[in-house]
């Protein structure tokens, strides 16, 4: 439970390609949000990253979990379990060309049993017409509770949750090196050892909207 242990788990998982980065090539990001899970005894992190993955064909919600009480997996996002496909009706909604099909058909997008329509005209790229489901629709599109814990115990109460928040940028040739020295994970690991929130102080402006990561999503 002491900060330096929590830190070293996120610097770990990074050196294995598992923690979250805004900069992948394979996601147009969406949406995100981080949740931070403790008791005397347990610690835990929870970041989803929602984005758009064209290889994949669909909007995933990427979860990545950390702590002392994981019930499966190794600290990241665990397997293909932590892909949550959030489109139910992505052979109506999109194009050949990876583009949306456009208000006029009505096709909207299909998220838990619910259309949810878009103003976007036919050829809107696909990223670009599922951003406008948020901030309208961004909780049927994260985690709910049972994907939220997944892989911890029921009982761990969230102590912390961040919508928006300065993330690593991924720009050093070692993003573990970067991770170990940024100062958002540094801030929330003493949370998490501590149990007091008033540990994150930001001193810098948050980058977790998808207009700061212009590359991602492009490789």
């Amino acid at each position: 439970m002491t900060a330096l242990a929590i830190q070293a788990q996120f610097t770990q998982a990074a050196d294995n390609a598992e923690f979250p980065d805004f900069n992948n090539g394979y996601y147009y990001p969406v949406d995100a949000r981080l949740h931070l899970m403790r008791d005397p005894g347990r610690w835990a992190m929870v970041v989803e990253l929602l984005g758009y993955n064209p290889r994949g064909g669909n909007l995933l919600d990427v979860v990545h979990t950390f702590g002392n009480c994981l019930t499966s997996g190794e600290p990241g996002f665990g397997g293909d379990g932590g892909f949550l496909e959030r489109v139910e009706n992505m052979d109506e909604a999109e194009n050949d060309e990876e583009t949306y099909t456009g208000t006029y058909t009505g096709a909207g997008f299909v998220v838990r049993g619910r259309r949810l329509l878009v103003d976007a005209p036919t050829g809107t790229p696909m990223e670009q017409a599922l951003r406008l489901l948020v901030p309208a629709h961004r909780d049927l599109l994260l985690a709910d509770t049972a994907e939220l814990y997944r892989r911890l115990p029921g009982d761990l109460p969230v102590i912390l949750t961040l919508d928006e928040w300065r993330h690593p940028e991924g720009l050093m040739d070692d993003f573990a090196d970067e991770v170990d020295a940024d100062e958002t994970f540094r801030m929330l690991a003493e949370v998490l050892e501590t149990g007091d929130t008033a540990r994150y102080r930001p001193q810098r402006a948050p980058n977790t909207h998808w207009s700061n990561w212009p590359e991602a999503g492009t490789l």
